[in-house]
């Protein structure tokens, strides 16, 4: 069946649409890298990593990273075909699957492009929560590519908040937006459920630690 059969005909324009406005709104942003140097270093290098963020920050992050070639997991639900096609024009790969929705082929693909050298962006707490707890997907995907985990961060103000399960963060026009990273955790191979456990623990408290310094920053206190 034809993408065009399968997706009602205005999700085309509304992803081209939705696109403009997010350049607009990320033109207007005061944009502040914090202690980036050394990964943006790497990066030069041709170095990849997993980057773990919370899904509440995922809009920030996704514009002010585009066209770095990097690969995203996307639910396969319409709002996720939405922003697949979003995302798409900002350069990114999306392979569709979640973790109630053809979650395994959507991981393998990414495990596809992380051994193929990408970038690889993730949500450990999405699609649909809970919010700020990691499940294993990610822990499953750094232990099998080899890649190390660099948890990722954007706190903004002003800012609007969504009524959604993760209170989804919007920069508001001519926001100050604050970037930041962890230190990379590297997940040993073979993991049992102890193991996997214990991983997600180290990867939530990670996205956990560097989500609070850049909301201290962006607030002032540090």
């Amino acid at each position: 069946m034809s993408d065009v059969a399968r997706h009602p005909w205005w999700l085309s324009p509304v992803a081209v649409l939705g696109t403009a406005v997010m350049g607009l709104l990320g033109a207007t942003w005061r944009v502040e890298w914090i202690d980036t140097a050394e990964r943006d270093a790497a990066l030069a290098r041709g170095e990849t990593w997993i980057f773990a963020l919370w899904h509440s920050r995922l809009l920030a992050l996704t514009w002010l990273h585009r066209h770095r070639d990097a690969g995203v997991l996307i639910s396969r639900h319409r709002d996720g075909e939405l922003i697949a096609r979003v995302v798409r024009r900002l350069g990114y790969h999306t392979p569709r699957g979640s973790s109630t929705r053809g979650g395994e082929a959507g991981t393998l693909e990414m495990l596809r492009l992380a051994r193929a050298g990408h970038l690889i962006a993730f949500t450990p707490d999405g699609p649909r929560g809970p919010a700020e707890k990691v499940k294993d997907g990610v822990v499953w995907l750094a232990s099998r590519s080899g890649l190390p985990v660099v948890p990722a961060a954007a706190a903004s103000r002003p800012e609007w908040r969504m009524r959604s399960w993760d209170g989804f963060r919007v920069p508001r026009p001519f926001a100050r937006v604050v970037v930041g990273y962890g230190a990379p955790v590297r997940v040993p191979p073979d993991l049992d459920e102890a193991g996997l456990a214990h991983w997600r623990s180290v990867i939530e408290e990670g996205v956990a630690a560097v989500t609070r310094r850049m909301d201290e920053r962006v607030r002032g206190d540090a």
